[in-house]
């Protein structure tokens, strides 16, 4: 039998009760009722009236649906387990539950009274919980958004008003606010279209933490300015900033700057997909390089779990390419920690390639540079020992450097950023000297990751590469179409003749390479390839539809690449892009050949169509040069 003393217990060790006093927690327990209910029990119907009361799963469990139980589709929308609790929205509102509770399994339960549960609310314990709550237990469905979000502009995706309160409104009264609305934040109008922002994290880490009074104004606590986006942003590339901010809310805006809702990250988000922020964490929480080498362990599952749970090829590529960049930060802050001597303001770490692009890969390696301040160039040598040793840890982490030695430990990738941006120079005025070409193509791919951004100095000129370098850019489109689509060889597959195929080298490169270009003639330097190809489209050689077309083999193509990739994981092997006649399915093999006869077909008219700043007849030339 549970007595009052068990229930005292019971209570003072789960949320909201913990901060009771003993003779709060006997009074309430001495004015509880234990009820001990068979499996399939309805506990509370939401047909019925409010009532003042809420409900406490001591042993057991209950779940709750959204409609009633007569509805034999109904599927629970969450799953109460022991220390959990249930109507606290009802009891706080005056309204009648929106849920019906019913047992699962023989349970004991315990009805606790409104009028002593209600005070507890008041207190931090319990504005924290009821955020918590908030931001929880009310999880709409989002099989929808899940199949397809990725190609979906933000602004489609909101599901209800926005939830706001003024500068003044107490932290109580915005957390009632919070909870009535079934809300995880709250927005705060600022004026000249700056909001901010105050969510259950603000409550924890800036309210309850640091013990400040619930009656303080929402202003003194709020984020501010909080960021934002416009309604036509893609959800995949939202979703890659929320996760490299660390956001779980994002307010979106019309284009008159009229906040039209919150996003928060269960609109963009499968299950699977907040493994990446357990994982960041874990990441970020390494003392030593053996415990971020552990750590780093989970980068092939959670890629696994992403594509598996159905999450969008784009937005998981998206979020691999985040998760290897905080390994790649934390191997550098281990480093710096064991004892070299270089201030964080002197120098940048810039990733290149497929990551920096957020397009990585199982299979992608690890491009790097080097950029540091005038006054560090007697300290070359140590800047390179340091990224010797960071790419030792990645390394170890199961995260290769670059095989062509794109690496920030070679003297090649690691420079001051006077002579970065020298170098760019001369690779613009001179593309075919020194590798400018390829040199070009690396770094302006690059992002820093780690240190002052402006340090990266090679972006600096290439947004007017078209109208003071032309010449350049007619070279940068030359060597685009030169990496002509290997469609024969796909022929030879499917006849035969060949036995594999090379996804990346055969088929994407060709399209990556034109989107670089394309975003090199109108003047936009690092930016993912579908962005590049969409700034691009319509530069006089550039259609709408070549864009279109362009756009989509890129994403068929980094589908079956992270299929295939997936495929060889499961199966104990290395992941590659090499493929085979037997690994391809007859739909992705119909659907690659037709890919890649869309980006010949676009390559062979781009050699006959000369836009005023192209000189086709000199392509065709160069092209045939050894």
């Amino acid at each position: 039998m549970t007595t009052h003393d068990d229930v005292a217990g019971f209570l003072s060790r789960h949320a909201p009760f913990r901060s009771l006093t003993s003779d709060e927690l006997g009074e309430l327990a001495a004015n509880s009722t234990v009820l001990e209910m068979p499996t399939g029990r309805i506990v509370v119907d939401s047909t019925a009236p409010a009532t003042d009361e809420i409900w406490a799963v001591y042993r057991g469990q209950v779940q709750l649906f959204a409609v009633t139980e007569a509805d034999p589709a109904a599927e629970p929308i969450d799953v109460i387990n022991p220390g959990g609790i249930f109507g606290v929205s009802s009891l706080l509102t005056g309204e009648s539950v929106q849920f019906t509770a019913r047992t699962n399994g023989s349970s004991v339960l315990i009805r606790l009274p409104g009028n002593l549960v209600r005070p507890v609310f008041n207190r931090p314990d319990g504005v924290s919980y009821l955020a918590e709550m908030a931001s929880v237990q009310f999880a709409h469905p989002r099989s929808d958004i899940e199949q397809a979000f990725a190609r979906r502009p933000v602004g489609e995706l909101l599901h209800s008003d926005p939830v706001l309160v003024s500068t003044e409104t107490s932290v109580r009264d915005a957390v009632r606010h919070m909870t009535s609305m079934r809300s995880s934040y709250v927005l705060i109008p600022l004026g000249n279209s700056e909001y901010g922002i105050f969510t259950d994290r603000d409550l924890r880490t800036r309210v309850v933490a640091v013990d400040v009074s619930v009656d303080s104004p929402i202003r003194t606590v709020m984020s501010a300015p909080a960021r934002v986006v416009s309604e036509d942003r893609l959800a995949s590339t939202v979703l890659i900033e929320m996760l490299e901010h660390g956001l779980r809310h994002m307010p979106v805006l019309n284009r008159r700057r009229q906040v039209l809702g919150v996003l928060d990250d269960t609109d963009l988000l499968a299950a699977s997909t907040r493994r990446s922020f357990v994982l960041r964490r874990s990441v970020a929480l390494s003392v030593t390089s053996d415990e971020l080498v552990r750590a780093a362990a989970g980068i092939t599952e959670l890629v696994v779990d992403l594509v598996r749970g159905g999450t969008d090829v784009i937005a998981a590529s998206g979020i691999l390419s985040v998760v290897i960049d905080s390994v790649v930060r934390r191997a550098l802050e281990l480093t710096l920690s064991e004892g070299v001597d270089l201030p964080e303001a002197r120098f940048a770490w810039i990733t290149m390639g497929s990551i920096a692009r957020r397009e990585a890969m199982p299979s992608s390696d690890v491009d790097t540079a080097l950029s540091w301040s005038d006054d560090g160039g007697q300290e070359t040598d140590r800047f390179l020992h340091l990224a010797a040793r960071v790419h030792e840890i990645l390394d170890a982490c199961g995260l290769p450097a670059d095989r062509n030695g794109a690496l920030a430990s070679s003297k090649r990738f690691a420079r001051s950023r006077t002579q970065w941006l020298q170098a760019s120079q001369e690779w613009m005025q001179e593309p075919l000297k020194d590798h400018g070409l390829i040199m070009s193509s690396l770094l302006v791919d690059g992002r820093v990751i780690w240190g002052e951004s402006s340090l990266h100095t090679v972006p600096l000129g290439y947004h007017r590469m078209r109208d003071d370098h032309p010449e350049a850019v007619r070279l940068q489109l030359l060597d685009a179409l030169s990496g002509r689509v290997r469609h024969r060889s796909f022929r030879d597959i499917l006849s035969r003749r060949s036995g594999t195929f090379d996804l990346k080298a055969h088929a994407l490169t060709p399209v990556v390479n034109l989107a670089r270009w394309g975003g090199l003639s109108v003047g936009v330097a690092s930016a993912s390839t579908p962005a590049r190809l969409g700034a691009a489209a319509g530069n006089d050689l550039l259609t709408q539809d070549d864009a279109t077309v362009l756009e989509e083999v890129f994403v068929l193509l980094q589908r079956i690449r992270m299929t295939h990739q997936i495929e060889q994981i499961m199966g104990g092997r290395t992941p590659g892009d090499v493929v085979s006649l037997a690994e391809l399915t007859p739909l992705n093999k119909k659907m690659l050949a037709d890919g890649v006869r869309e980006v010949a077909a676009v390559q062979r008219a781009w050699l006959h169509t000369a836009p005023p700043w192209v000189d086709a007849t000199g392509f065709r030339l160069a092209r045939r040069r050894p």
